[in-house]
């Protein structure tokens, strides 16, 4: 179960990234399904996404919207969505279903979301579950914003999501910079995984988390980086260890275009797709690797080539 702190960080990173889903879903597909499921506590999040639905009322007319809440103690939960429910298109119906995430693939099938658009928010007290992933993967149709204890990345790819991202958070110790494993709180964040299909929702995840993080004081490592070194994510990030991963993958797989090198950035570091490109033009200017055109905007086409 994640400390308020972190209850903070999920619920402002699940408002951000349904006000981006949610319209390019309803444009795809009439009936859209969101899912979110709590191991315990949904820490304020149901009420808030539901809040972000009211926000696309216009784009919703004349579609479908099926919202599933699942949380293992939700004793409260109809008494505090009931005057949001109220402010709900009649487009969209909310179920709110007793029982945790272990609950979300029959919830799921009863919802007949299959075949159509599918976002999942997942907050679990322990380890992944395959089953569970497997059904927010939705065939070829669906994406999940997961939050474990330990790295999700194996299961999300064994569930069918080709694109994996995860960054665990280190919360701010005392209000300061220093040490944030001061009061334990870094290792009650856990990790923040996403699974998905799309460059899209990969770079506005990764946008989001480090808008919220700025926001609430909160730096990212990556949890396959045995030195755990944070990145501060407010201001003007230090992009060097970015710039020697992207020559690294470089020197390991020959020339690439700067699109696959973004799309590395964010699968496998806790930068932006943005600090990609300033850690390729670092590298260009260095004479650590050569670009095919002599200037401007690096283009997603253009190949990037380690020098000897």
């Amino acid at each position: 179960m994640p400390t308020n702190r972190t209850a903070d960080v999920l619920r402002e990173l699940l408002v951000r990234h349904l006000a981006t889903w949610l319209p390019v879903a309803l444009h795809r597909s009439r009936r859209v399904t969101v899912a979110l499921a709590w191991a315990g506590a949904d820490g304020g999040g149901a009420e808030a996404a539901l809040r972000a639905v009211v926000g696309h009322a216009t784009q919703i007319r004349g579609r479908q919207v099926t919202i599933l809440a699942l949380a293992d103690e939700a004793s409260d939960l109809p008494a505090r969505l009931g005057p949001v429910e109220a402010e709900l298109p009649p487009e969209v119906t909310v179920h709110l279903l007793p029982g945790g995430p272990a609950r979300l693939p029959v919830a799921l099938k009863a919802a007949a979301a299959a075949g159509a658009p599918l976002f999942c928010f997942v907050d679990l007290s322990g380890p992944a579950h395959a089953e569970v992933l497997r059904a927010c993967a939705n065939g070829r149709n669906g994406e999940v914003l997961l939050h474990a204890t330990t790295s999700a990345r194996p299961a999300l790819g064994l569930a069918g999501f080709p694109l994996v991202a995860e960054v665990a958070p280190v919360l701010e110790a005392d209000g300061g910079v220093g040490d944030a494993s001061a009061d334990g709180d870094d290792e009650a964040a856990g990790v923040i995984a996403f699974g998905s299909r799309s460059d899209r929702s990969l770079e506005a995840v990764r946008d989001a988390l480090w808008t919220v993080g700025a926001g609430l004081r909160v730096r990212y490592r990556d949890p396959a980086d045995p030195t755990g070194t944070p990145v501060d994510v407010t201001g003007d990030p230090d992009r060097e260890p970015l710039a020697r991963e992207l020559l690294a993958e470089l020197r390991r797989g020959g020339p690439r275009p700067v699109t696959e090198l973004r799309r590395h950035t964010l699968t496998a570091t806790v930068y932006r797709a943005t600090d990609a490109n300033h850690a390729l033009a670092t590298l260009v200017h260095e004479g650590k690797a050569t670009r095919e055109r002599e200037s401007g905007r690096l283009a997603g086409d253009e190949l990037i080539t380690p020098t000897p």
